[in-house]
């Protein structure tokens, strides 16, 4: 058993409580390699940002749990070595049973989301409450999640959404004691989250009327990438083939942090501009083969995006 607090990482519980009161939402970045650890911790420390390091069940199996963790551990002195000693989360993104989420928790996770939207609403409840009642024992914060998104991400994957029932949420909260709850109002998975000629638009009415009947409770945004439309563009100049990616519109996404929403995670955008950046390189330089000069480049894009993000649509800048 590896306690977070001994690899420098808080849980989400106060992170949350300032986001809400702050107007603001923390980002949550998921990370499968070193230069995405890099760009995420940059960002961060020049924003003065607290951040949410996400890790899918996919990113697990792709980089090693135990390497994960000795990248967050790294990534918390890294900060420090930066000059800003900014709160950093270690958070399993649509953990799916619960096996998964005690494994994280005794692998050094501050925080860890079970992922029951898939079940009938009382297995959702009952498979909640169970991780919760372990993790508490470690003071591991859990994120649930009520209602269904579209798209796919990794090991998720859903055909249509199912939007969060308002009336559902008092009692799902009540009965597995969750710290925080994704809910699903119109946000997807991927990159294709809308087609040409749709009106992307969240139900920011669905989200009032939840912030009604749990008043001042976390809410978390799953599937928010923006999909820019600039960066898609780059990707088909330099031979890429993204047809018809369109994602959430950003000024929706800052109307929605100034809520109790204090978790938005985005991941496409940043995959988005890290293959931009690399696609770039490998058209104007073909002869080049050293990764160093590949990866670069997919770093700085990727932190420049992530500053955008905190500055322009998440408002978490100076919160530290």
């Amino acid at each position: 058993m590896v306690s977070y607090k001994d690899l420098g990482l808080v849980n989400s519980r106060e992170l949350f409580k300032k986001a809400i009161n702050g107007g603001y939402a923390i980002p949550a970045f998921n990370f499968n390699n070193m230069e995405q650890m890099q760009a995420i911790i940059q960002a961060c420390v020049e924003t003065k940002s607290p951040v949410i390091l996400q890790v899918s069940s996919g990113a697990r199996k792709y980089a090693n749990q135990t390497i994960l963790r000795y990248m967050a551990q790294g990534g918390v002195e890294y900060a420090k070595e930066l000059g800003c000693q900014i709160p950093i989360v270690l958070h399993l993104d649509h953990g799916d049973t619960f096996e998964l989420c005690k494994s994280c928790i005794e692998y050094g996770f501050s925080s860890v989301m079970i992922d029951g939207s898939s079940k009938p609403y009382d297995e959702n409840v009952e498979l909640t409450r169970r991780v919760v009642e372990y993790a508490h024992q470690y003071d591991v914060t859990v994120e649930g999640e009520l209602g269904v998104l579209a798209g796919v991400e990794d090991d998720v994957k859903a055909e249509s959404h199912t939007y969060t029932r308002p009336e559902e949420v008092e009692d799902f909260v009540s009965k597995t004691g969750v710290d925080s709850l994704a809910i699903s109002i119109g946000t997807s998975h991927g990159a294709y989250k809308f087609k040409p000629g749709q009106k992307p638009e969240i139900r920011l009415d669905i989200l009032h009327e939840i912030e009604k009947r749990i008043p001042g409770f976390p809410i978390v945004l799953h599937g928010s990438s923006s999909v820019p439309q600039d960066i898609v563009a780059e990707i088909n100049h330099y031979g890429g083939r993204l047809k018809d990616s369109i994602g959430i519109p950003e000024d929706q996404l800052r109307e929605a942090a100034k809520s109790a929403v204090c978790k938005i995670n985005i991941d496409s955008d940043g995959r988005l501009a890290m293959t931009a950046a690399i696609r770039k390189v490998f058209v104007e330089h073909p002869e080049e083969f050293d990764p160093r000069k590949y990866l670069g480049p997919a770093r700085e894009k990727l932190k420049n995006l992530y500053k955008h993000k905190i500055y322009d649509v998440l408002g978490s800048n100076d919160k530290m």
